[in-house]
């Protein structure tokens, strides 16, 4: 199993979004960086869901459903998605500012690759940030 982290915009499409469609295809990722992370995604693996814009949180876990397969909404180029599905919404956000006052989250490639909207996370970095949101 392996641990990342997704980031959307809420005024685009916020996790009650994602609660509501039950399932949504992770598209529209133009950075090769961030591709390569979603093409590394299994069936399975679990998902930090991020708010970016002005409330910079995580707010939900979801997994995904399945691996990576050609974007559908690329014109042009070598791009991928995934789908992911929701599994639980964190009791409590955990805002960046904790994340990165928290010293076991000072390699977390939120803070390390922050224009990135698809990084990678480790076991530990997802567990804490987990203990952060009051959440099992």
């Amino acid at each position: 199993m392996a641990w990342f982290l997704v980031k959307s915009d809420p005024d685009t499409y916020a996790w009650a979004d994602l609660v509501r469609d039950k399932k949504t295809p992770w598209d529209g990722v133009k950075s090769f960086e961030a591709r390569n992370h979603l093409r590394a995604m299994e069936k399975g693996d679990l998902v930090l869901f991020y708010h970016s814009g002005d409330e910079r949180s995580v707010v939900g876990i979801a997994k995904v459903v399945r691996t990576a397969y050609p974007d559908p909404t690329a014109t042009d180029g070598d791009w991928s998605a995934v789908d992911i599905a929701p599994v639980k919404k964190l009791a409590q956000p955990v805002t960046l500012a904790q994340i990165k006052a928290d010293a076991k989250l000072s390699d977390f490639a939120l803070i390390k690759r922050g224009r990135l909207s698809v990084v990678p996370a480790t076991r530990v970095q997802f567990d804490r940030v987990l203990q952060l949101g009051k959440t099992k």
